[in-house]
């Protein structure tokens, strides 16, 4: 599944399931530009990319900002040549009940989850174009595809990335690009810790496999459809939830 010789681009990487693609996709070999907010964290990546053999550099980026989105594609492509495979995977969350949800707080997760994987695609598709070459994936969700109570604005949110992801996969599919979504089901993430044990018990219960899944799983997922394993997929959802959603 060797990637060396492209370049990713990795947004959400300062943690959670960003972190441990963007190490996946540099252990196979790609060069990794690792974009969120955090700028320490993401400093912390890049060396340990680097003490690994690998190479990536970082770029603090919010996604909800439209010209930061511009300025900092730009820059990656200036830097490394150009942007191959992008992983869209930056999301929030902002929990309530819809008849409580305030209007802030469902454009927000509209704003960072979808609006931002739209304007990274944009950016990046000129490059992909060029060598006609490329792949992008989505990180999308369970409940994306089967709804969650209190999480409208979220499910609707990684719900559209379906629909978008099928949608440029048809564009650019006869350019010799992909892409393809990942639908995480429960992991151990830090958006997940904050969850009571009695609710990460009663998810257990719905998974056939038994257990949470790791961040490793779903870097695994996104490296395959990153490689040329993977070069006749396109438009798919690969769901990695344990059983959790089947068919």
């Amino acid at each position: 599944m060797s990637l060396a010789g492209h370049v990713a681009f990795v947004t959400g990487a300062s943690q959670g399931i960003g972190r441990t693609c963007a190490l996946r996709l540099a252990k196979e070999g790609a060069t990794v530009a690792v974009a969120a907010r955090n700028q320490e964290k993401l400093n912390e990546l890049v060396n340990e990319i680097a003490n690994a053999g690998g190479k990536a550099a970082a770029f603090p980026l919010d996604v909800a900002d439209e010209e930061q989105v511009k300025a900092i594609i730009k820059a990656a492509i200036a830097q490394f040549g150009k942007i191959d495979i992008l992983v869209n995977n930056a999301g929030i969350t902002r929990d309530q009940l819809v008849m409580r949800m305030k209007r802030a707080d469902w454009d927000a997760v509209l704003q960072t989850n979808l609006t931002s994987a739209y304007l990274c695609t944009q950016q990046v598709i000129p490059s992909m174009l060029k060598q006609r070459w490329g792949r992008v994936v989505n990180v999308t969700s369970v409940f994306g595809q089967m709804g969650q109570a209190g999480q409208a604005n979220y499910a609707a949110s990684k719900a559209g990335l379906i629909g978008l992801t099928m949608a440029i996969a048809r564009e650019v599919g006869s350019r010799n690009i992909t892409c393809n979504a990942v639908a995480p089901g429960f992991i151990e993430t830090p958006m997940t810790d904050v969850l009571s044990d009695e609710l990460k018990q009663n998810a257990v219960k719905q998974i056939p496999l038994g257990r949470v899944g790791t961040t490793g799983d779903i870097a695994g997922a996104v490296a395959f459809l990153a490689s040329e394993d993977a070069s006749y997929i396109t438009g798919h959802v690969l769901s990695v939830n344990g059983g959790m959603l089947m068919g």
